[in-house]
């Protein structure tokens, strides 16, 4: 299963148990330098699941605010580990794309809120 989630296309009605986990850890997970959550941040664009011998195996494709940002090592490798910590899932990775380029128009409205751009 793909699932291309981009920051206009979120409808949590949608997701499965294991996508509204995955959600849910991405909603924990903040830019060091922005105190809001990636997931509201519109860094997270989809994922693909698909059945693993042992389990789901899960890709997800994220951005980053700048292709510079100094959350690179960082931020990646935490969605991978909070993913692959979810039930279910046997690997997950992540691919780290700049196309299309992160803009301010992917914050949610709650993040807009929280940085006072509202």
């Amino acid at each position: 299963m793909t699932r291309d989630i981009l920051h206009d296309g979120r409808d949590a009605d949608d997701f499965t148990e294991l996508e509204a986990g995955m959600v849910q850890v991405m909603r924990t997970i903040y830019d060091p330098e922005i105190p809001v959550p990636i997931w509201d941040l519109g860094l997270i664009y989809g994922w693909t699941i698909e059945d693993g011998d042992d389990g789901k195996d899960v890709s997800v494709k994220m951005t980053l605010t700048a292709p510079n940002c100094p959350a690179a090592e960082t931020l990646p490798a935490e969605v991978e580990q909070g993913v692959n910590a979810l039930d279910g899932v046997a690997r997950a990775s992540i691919d780290l794309v700049f196309v299309p380029s992160y803009s301010m128009e992917m914050l949610s409205e709650e993040a807009r809120l929280t940085l006072g751009l509202m």
